[in-house]
């Protein structure tokens, strides 16, 4: 059954919350749209096979400049003329929760990693580069890099493994190498698919450069990639002890077969059957964008594979689709050439209608929040990334993203929930793997994603419901987590708990315990009062604005209750 059919049921219908009930059956915690399928084989020539027939979903390419001038132009301009409705995601279970699936594991959100696990990212421990012990000539540059700002090379290892290496921006020292590998850990824990990424230091001997080369800039321009644009690259890259320092992305598995779209879905993927921009784990990812300031979140920045079933034949049948999120490069700061359009980013769109109408009423006499921003001094590399004008309600990444204008309440509050399970050791260990060569840019920057990350929690923790956890104890309790509690977002006597147990036309008032790390219990009915066996738990922590709704079944003895959803409803 696909997550469609699931008790998708709308944790958005509060005007009718109380005559809600959930089947009685388990919440679905993974999608089945990692089944193999097949699709139809076409004949799509290769520079090496004039006859070569694929059995895969067809490349898509994404052009930037249309992918912007369509969600800055003609795509507002549409919605002008259209009647526009919000609806609330559709991929979502019945604990409001998303399910597993070719998108998103569920890793944070239902355990905290260990400290290896963190660092590692999306790293397997053989994908783990090691200069140190690597050969002279053995690292072959196979390939220049095609396009983007940054300047770099592909490399094959004598495994056959594939990393591209990039530099930094000369004019932010390990900004953007950092942000790769930080970026990509945090989307990986938080439930992404990414690419494994890590910052190295390595001696040129270990370089060999295949002849022949040529790569392609943004322009479409071809030219060689021999000697010379070696030289160049290495020339614009940071150096510590006579090694150089760039950042090194695994090639990904599979058949790659380009970005995936922010709406609409893969005609040639049988399993994608959910529109985009209504799935829950790309609205919920504007937040996470918000955070790291990942204004460059676009369809050009994730990349669809092809994972076959047979893994000699990439591009065979069958197989399934795997998204993943990319470059991340951009993320803690990155500046453009014009400092007027680095200080809106994260702020305001390249091209912002609602900002140009309101300067044009107001004739520019409101000052605006890029125009407060400053860069620190003496951490001019990190340019205007701070938390001082930080608002997570109203961060607009680059150009507008159709999944993240769809987010609502729920899809915020749902990735804030994640988010919150960052603890400030987690934020200050994924810093490490930028590999900083001053101690106070890793200490600067945590200090920032830590503050970054209390304004949103104090924006989204504190409306719907942050409990979380839900479960049934084997002595009958229904315990849980209060994410605002155990991030002390309020002092513990602002947390002052209510359990209102409801069934048929029993009310009863329920003891609530307390424990440490923000964990409750409801200590419930231990015998039915009469027939009726499906009940509703409200409780309150006295901090949020809203309560949260428990639904359970009464199976009798010896089974005892059964959790069968939750809802966070927008009601007093």
């Amino acid at each position: 059954m696909r997550v469609l059919g699931v008790a998708v049921a709308l944790a958005g219908s509060s005007h009718c919350a109380a005559e809600r009930h959930f089947p009685l059956r388990d919440p679905l915690w993974v999608d089945d749209d990692r089944r193999a399928v097949s699709v139809p084989c076409q004949l799509r020539p290769t520079d090496d096979d004039p006859q070569h027939v694929s059995c895969a979903p067809a490349s898509y390419v994404s052009p930037l400049a249309w992918d912007g001038a369509d969600n800055s132009i003609f795509r507002p301009l549409s919605e002008l003329f259209a009647l526009q409705t919000s609806h609330e995601a559709v991929n979502v279970n019945a604990l409001d929760e998303v399910p597993d699936s070719a998108w998103f594991e569920n890793r944070l959100g239902r355990s905290h990693p260990t400290g290896d696990a963190l660092l590692r990212g999306a790293c397997t421990p053989e994908q783990i580069l090691e200069p140190q012990r690597s050969a002279p000539g053995s690292w072959t540059i196979d390939q220049g890099k095609p396009n983007g700002a940054s300047l770099g090379f592909r490399v094959r290892m004598p495994d056959q493994r594939k990393y591209m290496f990039k530099n930094d921006a000369p004019n932010q020292p390990e900004r953007a190498t950092a942000a790769s590998v930080i970026g990509a850990a945090i989307y990986h824990t938080v439930g992404f698919n990414t690419s494994c990424e890590q910052v190295v230091h390595f001696a040129p001997e270990l370089l060999a450069l295949q002849p022949g080369l040529t790569t392609t800039d943004n322009s479409g321009v071809s030219k060689p990639f021999d000697d010379a644009a070696l030289a160049h690259v290495l020339s614009e890259a940071n150096r510590r002890d006579g090694l150089y320092r760039m950042q090194a992305s695994a090639w990904l598995p599979g058949q790659l077969i380009g970005p995936f779209r922010y709406e609409g879905r893969r005609d040639d993927d049988p399993n994608d059957v959910i529109p985009h921009d209504q799935r829950r784990e790309l609205r919920g990812g504007r937040l996470l964008a918000a955070w790291l300031n990942h204004f460059d979140a676009r369809e050009q920045n994730s990349m669809d594979s092809w994972i076959a079933r047979d893994p000699r034949v990439k591009d065979s049948s069958p197989g399934y689709v795997r998204h993943y999120y990319i470059d991340t490069s951009d993320c803690f700061g990155s500046e453009w050439a014009w400092d007027g359009i680095s200080r809106r980013l994260g702020r305001s769109y390249l091209l912002d209608w609602g900002d140009i109408t309101a300067d044009f009423v107001t004739l520019g006499t409101v000052t605006r929040p890029w125009e407060r921003v400053q860069r620190r001094p003496g951490f001019e590399m990190f340019g205007y990334f701070g938390a001082a004008e930080f608002d997570p309600q109203t961060w607009k990444n680059e150009y507008p993203n159709p999944a993240f204008s769809a987010a609502t309440e729920r899809d915020n509050a749902w990735m804030a929930r994640i988010l919150s399970r960052f603890d400030r050791a987690d934020i200050a260990a994924l810093v490490t793997l930028g590999r900083f060569s001053r101690a106070e840019h890793a200490r600067y920057l945590a200090e920032v994603l830590e503050r970054r990350l209390e304004l949103i929690l104090e924006r989204y923790l504190l409306r719907l419901s942050p409990l979380a956890d839900l479960a049934l104890e084997p002595d009958g309790r229904l315990c849980g987590t209060d994410l605002a509690r155990r991030r002390q977002l309020r002092s513990e006597r602002a947390f002052r708990y209510q359990a209102l147990f409801s069934r048929g036309q029993e009310r009863a008032q329920r003891p609530v315990a307390t424990f440490d790390q923000g964990r409750f219990c409801v200590a419930l009915p231990s015998r039915p009062s009469h027939a009726e066996r499906y009940a509703v738990v409200t409780i309150r922590n006295g901090a949020a604005r809203y309560a949260l709704r428990v639904h359970v079944y009464d199976q009798g003895p010896p089974s005892g209750y059964r959790l069968l959803g939750i809802e966070r409803p927008e009601l007093p």
